[in-house]
């Protein structure tokens, strides 16, 4: 039988990812079919116990930093099959996973195919961090002679050019100008 209580923290999750607040006591009684507000303070006050939730000082309710990790259940081999043993290890929180400087990371849709052979594909998203510096090897946005483009970017000795990770295009080295953007943090496809 599955658990109610996970069932009603994953309608509420998906509610705050759609709508980025918690719902109200009378939007919850609508998405779990309840009848009365009574029910809905009995999930309330299991989220607020499992440390999911808690109230702001007007007392609505308010998540806490636990509130929308997923678990992280173990590891898979990714060359023969094996079994998969579900054990939970951790909970990951995919923003403290994956954004170290929320202030200056942000999004962009990848185009093009010049980064396949990195296994960056058109219609990726990448997360990147802003820096105007980076090392030998980082994956970059920058902008070269004007325009924009994410490669690798190679540094040797005073000499920096940046590199395309498909054999079909050439190392760019740059006429007039070379300023890094931002560093490639993760790369996110969806399926």
């Amino acid at each position: 039988m599955p658990n109610m209580h996970s069932e009603h923290q994953a309608k509420i999750e998906s509610f705050y990812s759609q709508n980025k607040r918690m719902p109200t006591y009378s939007e919850m009684m609508g998405l779990f079919g309840f009848r009365s507000k009574n029910a809905v303070f009995k999930v309330v006050e299991k989220l607020i116990d499992a440390g999911l939730a808690t109230k702001d000082h007007l007392g609505r309710l308010m998540p806490t930093q636990a509130f929308g990790e997923i678990p992280l259940l173990g590891s898979v081999t990714a060359g023969l099959p094996a079994t998969v043993e579900e054990e939970l290890l951790e909970r990951v929180n995919l923003d403290d996973m994956l954004i170290e400087k929320k202030a200056s990371t942000f999004m962009l849709e990848v185009d093009g195919d010049s980064m396949i052979d990195a296994h960056i594909e058109k219609g990726d998203m990448v997360l990147v961090e802003r820096a105007n510096t980076a090392k030998d090897g980082q994956i970059v946005i920058a902008e070269v002679d004007g325009e924009f483009t994410m490669k690798y970017f190679r540094k040797e000795g005073n000499k920096v050019w940046l590199e395309p990770a498909n054999k079909k295009y050439q190392p760019i080295y740059p006429e007039h100008s070379l300023n890094i953007n931002a560093v490639l943090k993760a790369v996110i496809r969806k399926y």
